[in-house]
């Protein structure tokens, strides 16, 4: 009898990758695929970057594991002040885990430490992670939390400001969207036990929704009134993926704690949360460990990630492309307007979303594009309550040639599907 992975494992393609160089993966028979999921916005400095790899060659000679609360290594303090020549003020504390699951949960073991409150506010669409407080805290579909519910209590979900969702102008859905936060407010939890407030500022696996700038500082501004701690979850869209350093940053609001993960190391394990140090030491003593958190390969990994960004300005890449890869994607969606009925997203955390005749979600041609793709060779990945929503995750050392390359695939996937 053979020992084989879970069947509760679904992956979304049917490659079996063997290397990666750039923005492509190679199958064992050597075939080329242009990857434009980058391990869900992980491999950011593209696959196996030369300078990502030497860093993380010399440290396995130096130093695989130095377990930080037993003893300190000096890559992860570089690290700290590296991240820190990114951090608004005054934030300047962080603490490193493994998982953006895992920052989640030490973010709110902090929030609610530090408030001496228990409630959490989140937002319809929102994924924080599958752990405990984490899942309670996601509502981007019901297949994260179908079968284990009840999940802890105290999280109450505002609705997230989605312009195509609700069909309405950016300052209507704002509008509405902000009146239901303070109705929320009002009803099912009390600023004085409402501990912090949980967004995202581009939705993830919701459908790359971003928020709205006036609906953000909104929020914030009313974090600020009640002495509620205002979280940015930048898990997905930090490190430059949206054309910021920050997604926060499009708009005039500032966290009082950052989420991140995914792009920080280039495919090692790492997350981080970042506070001011006030707020950080209201935690209570031993709150924040873990054996891997900080792994020092993985923070050599990350020190090298943040040189590739800021010496290959792939933060100004990422805001530039992006203007590319949208326009391409909205001049295609003209042509099948009935098809694509939304193109959204700044820098390349980009999205279309399949509507049918009615504009109703459209799952069945969105996951039939996403296979005919493959075919041509391009690896997309799907999102969204529905499914029906398609993501643009290319590493940000991707060329423009490689764009327009990964567009014209998508129209021949797109034309097949529509053809059948």
């Amino acid at each position: 009898m053979s020992t084989h992975l879970s069947p509760l494992l679904t992956q979304s393609t049917n490659v079996l990758a063997v290397r990666g160089a750039g923005s492509h993966l190679f199958d064992e028979s050597g075939r080329s695929y242009l990857d434009f999921t980058s391990g869900i916005g992980v491999t950011s400095t593209g696959h196996c970057h030369p300078k990502v790899v030497e860093a993380v060659r010399h440290q396995v000679g130096q130093l695989i594991h130095g377990q930080v609360t037993t003893v300190m290594h000096p890559r992860l303090l570089e690290l700290t002040e590296r991240i820190g020549a990114h951090l608004p003020h005054p934030i300047d504390s962080m603490f490193f885990a493994n998982a953006g699951t895992e920052a989640v949960e030490a973010a709110v073991r902090l929030v609610r430490q530090a408030t001496g409150r228990t409630n959490l506010i989140v937002f319809q669409g929102s994924f924080h992670g599958r752990t405990t407080a984490a899942l309670a805290m996601t509502t981007s579909k019901t297949t994260y939390r179908a079968g284990l519910q009840p999940l802890m209590s105290g999280v109450f979900v505002a609705p997230f400001p989605s312009k195509f969702r609700y069909g309405w102008s950016e300052d209507q859905t704002t509008e509405f969207c902000l009146r239901e936060f303070d109705h929320l407010l009002a009803t099912q939890t009390s600023p004085a036990e409402t501990a912090g407030v949980f967004i995202e500022p581009v939705l993830g696996e919701g459908g790359y929704v971003p928020v709205t700038a006036g609906f953000l500082e909104g929020i914030a501004e009313r974090c600020r009134q009640h002495g509620i701690i205002f979280v940015a979850d930048e898990v997905q869209s930090g490190f430059g993926r949206t054309g910021k350093f920050w997604a926060y940053e499009h708009g005039d609001a500032t966290p009082d704690l950052i989420i991140m993960a995914k792009g920080i190391a280039s495919g090692f394990p790492l997350s981080a949360i970042a506070a001011s140090t006030e707020l950080m030491s209201k935690g209570w003593p031993g709150s924040q460990g873990g054996t891997y958190g900080g792994n020092a390969v993985a923070a050599a990994a990350a020190i090298a990630t943040l040189d590739v960004i800021e010496q290959e300005g792939l933060v100004e890449r990422s805001a530039s492309l992006g203007v590319v890869l949208t326009g391409l994607l909205k001049e295609l969606a003209s042509e099948h307007p009935y098809r694509i009925g939304d193109v959204r997203g700044p820098g390349l955390m980009v999205a279309t979303e399949f509507v049918d005749d009615f504009g109703n979600p459209d799952p069945a041609t969105a996951k039939a594009v996403l296979k005919a793709a493959e075919a041509e060779g391009l690896l997309l990945l799907g999102c969204g309550a529905y499914g029906n929503i398609i993501r643009w995750i290319p590493p940000l050392i991707v060329t423009e040639a490689e764009i327009a390359e990964g567009v014209d695939m998508f129209r021949r996937a797109l034309k097949r599907v529509l053809s059948e």
